[in-house]
């Protein structure tokens, strides 16, 4: 498929949770490349309806799904996907890797997709610097309030309520959900002359793996590795598919840029303005959210606090929205922006009675979407300009509520969570959803952002 000028899509993805998805597009759009973000596989009219187009994400929630699930559904999306003709490919995962042999696992995607695309190997690339992710001889770091550890010893990812990190080598942690064989292309290999760092890369393959894990300690890394993998992804006979996070899009606008495929100068984005009220809606457990809402609470903000538990229940479900709604309504009427949520924070004890319920995948794929349904009918009743929807499950479900088929960035956020512009459409004619189409949308990861982001996407400041 064709993007700008009649040249082909440099890179399609699907991200395997709505916040990654929109991380991806912000790499690319704020380096220059044209990025459109679907909510579902779009069709060559989709993609010709966003002209000028040089890369397409499709936004996804396999993050949360069983091995069973995934190859249910996931080959009918690496076939779209492979369909859009893009020199590379790439399942889009979290930074932070979490994942396991039951839940989201990456192996099992891995090797659906290497099936689907035939990849001579499959790069895995997860370090990045931007995000504070950096990966050393295999073993995964991340950053806590400025101070980096061991993935396994996160403050947050070692207890993450569905998929804790309990190993820190990638290798290891992969392979506990995967049969594919497994090399490295460490840190060191990745240092010296360009020539013979292709060298080595050529040498690892030589044995043969199924996908090669690269480390990233720097930028300088992060852009060698962009180069190694656009040069294999411009020999190849088709779409080199890739298991990475945002780092491999910001390794390969690195190089693009040196590489003078992309201008130098990045482009600018005017500031989006102050808007008179903002809606959050926030599903995410994480202390970084808790610190934002507390944050936001003493800055004039007013919290709903969403009755989780009812909103689980088939035959209280439509009451608790209702009260929810009816609450939010009232202080959004009086000029006064709005906190909806599920949580306020890792200790909040609606987490421990929703968990007391079990099955962890329905209860927040159900949860997120009694949020969705919340934000859409405050948006449409309101006439909001602007939501922020926060945590990275939660986010997935709750803007396929909205209505929303596509998204475009029109101002930074946090890092990984730009503002976007919806599109919302609806009919054979592509009408314009009303409430929906044109609202300015931040899908926010539980982890992601300053304490005061809500304040200052109310303004419609940077970073």
């Amino acid at each position: 498929m064709k993007g700008g000028a009649g040249e082909p899509l440099l890179l399609a993805y699907y991200g395997d949770d709505f916040t990654g998805s929109t991380g991806v597009m912000e790499s690319l759009a704020r380096a220059g490349v044209p990025t459109a973000l679907f909510l579902a596989p779009p069709t060559a009219a989709d993609v010709a309806r966003f002209p000028g187009l040089r890369a397409a994400g499709i936004a996804g929630m396999s993050r949360t799904w069983t091995p069973a699930e995934m190859k249910l559904s996931l080959p009918a999306v690496f076939t779209a996907g492979k369909a859009l003709g893009a020199l590379m490919f790439q399942y889009k995962v979290c930074s932070t890797f979490d994942s396991s042999p039951e839940v989201g696992s990456i192996g099992c995607a891995l090797e659906l997709g290497q099936e689907i695309f035939g990849s001579p190997f499959v790069p895995v690339v997860v370090g990045a610097p931007y995000l504070e992710r950096y990966q050393l001889f295999g073993n995964l770091f991340a950053s806590f309030r400025g101070e980096a550890h061991r993935i396994d010893r996160h403050p947050t990812m070692s207890h993450h309520p569905v998929t804790p990190m309990t190993e820190g080598d990638l290798r290891l942690h992969l392979g506990r959900q995967t049969r594919s064989r497994l090399a490295l292309m460490d840190i060191l290999q990745l240092t010296g002359p360009a020539a013979e760092v292709d060298r080595r890369l050529d040498a690892l393959l030589a044995g043969k793996p199924d996908a090669v894990l690269f480390d990233v300690l720097d930028d300088a890394r992060l852009e060698e590795v962009g180069r190694l993998l656009w040069q294999r992804a411009r020999r190849a006979e088709r779409s080199l598919f890739s298991v990475s996070s945002s780092g491999l899009d910001d390794g390969l606008v690195m190089h693009w840029r040196t590489a003078g495929v992309l201008p130098q100068a990045p482009p600018a984005f005017a500031a989006p303005g102050a808007v008179d009220r903002l809606l959050v809606v926030s599903g995410s457990c994480s202390p970084v959210s808790e610190a934002q809402i507390a944050w936001a609470l003493a800055h004039g903000f007013v919290a709903v606090a969403a009755d989780s538990l009812a909103l689980l229940d088939p035959t209280r479900a439509t009451g608790a929205r209702d009260a929810a709604v009816r609450e939010a309504a009232d202080h959004l009427a009086a000029g006064r922006s709005v906190i909806v949520h599920s949580a306020r924070g890792p200790g909040d004890p609606r987490i421990e009675a929703v968990q007391a319920r079990g099955d962890a995948g329905t209860t927040g794929r159900a949860l997120g979407q009694e949020l969705g349904r919340i934000a859409r009918a405050l948006c449409e009743r309101q006439k909001l300009r602007r939501l922020v929807i926060a945590g990275g499950d939660t986010s997935g479900h709750a803007a396929i509520q909205l209505g929303v088929t596509a998204l475009q960035m029109i101002a930074p956020g946090a890092p990984g969570s730009p503002l976007c512009r919806a599109t919302a459409t609806t009919g054979p004619t592509g009408a314009a959803l009303a409430g929906i189409d044109g609202l300015e949308l931040m899908l926010k990861g539980g982890q992601m952002g300053r304490d005061n982001l809500y304040g200052l996407v109310l303004e419609g400041k940077g970073p």
